[in-house]
C-alpha cells in the first residue's frame, strides 16, 4: 500500500493521542493508495486490545463505499508491545471460529508508540495462521 506522509502522521498522532489506550481507525483506498484516514473509538477502551465500535464501523464503512472506495486497511495501536499482531489481533482479523477474513484484502497497519519514535508496521493476514509482513510504501 501507498500512503501520503500526511496520512501516515494522522493515524501516529491517533496513536499518541489515545495513548496509553489503544487507537483505532479504517483507511479508504483507491489502486492500492491510501486517499483517507478514519478515525473510530475503540469500544475496548483498553492499552491492550481494541476493537472498532459498531457504530463507528458502519459509519466510516457507509462513508468508503459511498466514496467509491475500498477498505485499504485496519489500523491500530500497541501502547505496551512492538508493532506486530498478536494472537487476539489475528483473531479479530477473522470471523468467529472460521478461516474467513473479518475484511478480505485489507491491511493491517499498527503503531507500536512503546519507543522513543512512533514505529508503524504493515501485515496481510490472508489466513489465521499466515501474518506476513508487507511494504508500506510512504510518500513525501
Amino acid at each position: 500500500m501507498r500512503i501520503a506522509r500526511e496520512l501516515l502522521d494522522e493515524i501516529v498522532a491517533h496513536a499518541l493521542q489515545d495513548a496509553p489506550n489503544e487507537c483505532c481507525g479504517m483507511v479508504a483506498a483507491r489502486d492500492g493508495e491510501a486517499v483517507q484516514v478514519y478515525r473510530a473509538e475503540n469500544a475496548e477502551a483498553s492499552p491492550l486490545r481494541y476493537r472498532i465500535s459498531s457504530a463507528d464501523e458502519k459509519r466510516i464503512h457507509d462513508a468508503i463505499e459511498e466514496s467509491g472506495c475500498e477498505l485499504g486497511a485496519i489500523y491500530h495501536s500497541h501502547t505496551r508491545s512492538e508493532p506486530y499482531p498478536s494472537q487476539t489481533d489475528v483473531n479479530l482479523a477473522f470471523w468467529p471460529g472460521s478461516e474467513m477474513p473479518a475484511w478480505p484484502g485489507a491491511l493491517y497497519l499498527i503503531v507500536g508508540v512503546t519507543g522513543e519514535a512512533p514505529d508503524v508496521r504493515a501485515f496481510a493476514m490472508p489466513d489465521p495462521r499466515s501474518v506476513q509482513e508487507v511494504e508500506l510504501e510512504v510518500a513525501g
